[in-house]
């Protein structure tokens, strides 16, 4: 029972997390159990475990006596998110791709080709994917207290790369960024994967402050995938 249990949390999880990462649920949107209970079909224990994990990462805030409420984009969480990852991600990156053996390698050009898939295909999926390429560059590095802040960072940044590849254009821009990175990292070039890393998450952060409407907040809105 406990495996089926955190199986159905998890798929809830997945879910409702995709709702908000693609704006179905919009930003400061309560979130009302009993109904989405109910449209899901499940009860809400696997809701409320599902809904703690979504806090966790950055999604949901908790309120005292209101539940939970979808969390707001925001210049200032852009600027602090992408600031860290300019400092960690790029050095980290470096060292990864000096380290990695054959195995790492091949699911590093793995995990580009997955995210290079989910662009043309499932935006929804690009969040995702983009985190696990991101993470599978630093991960050779040995260092698993660097990888975890970087897929923390990458989590915290979901929201943002999807709202960053909103305006017409980004998606090629994106993917030859990441076909530049990856083509760096397969090299070992170090330095020239730095220095390209540096340039996408600092070309990532000008617009996303571009896009900042009235208020400090980022204008996003609901999203749909490219047509096939």
């Amino acid at each position: 029972m406990t495996i089926v249990a955190r199986t159905l949390a998890d798929q809830v999880f997945e879910i409702v997390r995709e709702r908000i990462v693609t704006g179905v649920l919009p930003d400061d949107t309560p979130v009302r159990q009993d109904a989405l209970a109910h449209d899901l079909g499940v009860s809400k224990i696997p809701l409320r475990e599902a809904l703690a994990r979504l806090e966790q990462e950055g999604l949901l805030r908790s309120q005292a006596n209101r539940g939970y409420v979808v969390r707001a984009l925001s210049a200032e969480e852009a600027d602090e998110i992408y600031a860290l990852r300019l400092a960690i991600e790029p050095a980290a990156g470096g060292l990864g791709a000096l380290a990695a053996d054959e195995t790492q390698r091949a699911e590093a050009l793995a995990a580009f080709h997955a995210l290079d898939e989910a662009a043309n295909t499932d935006l929804p999926a690009v969040a995702v994917c983009n985190r696990h390429f991101h993470t599978a560059l630093v991960r050779p590095a040995g260092r698993p207290l660097t990888t975890q802040l970087v897929e923390r960072l990458s989590i915290l940044a979901e929201r943002y790369v999807i709202t960053h590849l909103e305006p017409a254009g980004r998606d090629a821009r994106a993917h030859l960024e990441h076909r530049l990175l990856i083509d760096a990292w397969m090299a070992r070039d170090a330095a020239e994967l730095e220095r390209l890393m540096r340039l996408h998450l600092d070309g990532t952060l000008q617009d996303l402050r571009a896009q900042i409407g009235t208020g400090g907040n980022l204008v996003t809105g609901p999203i749909e995938a490219p047509p096939l």
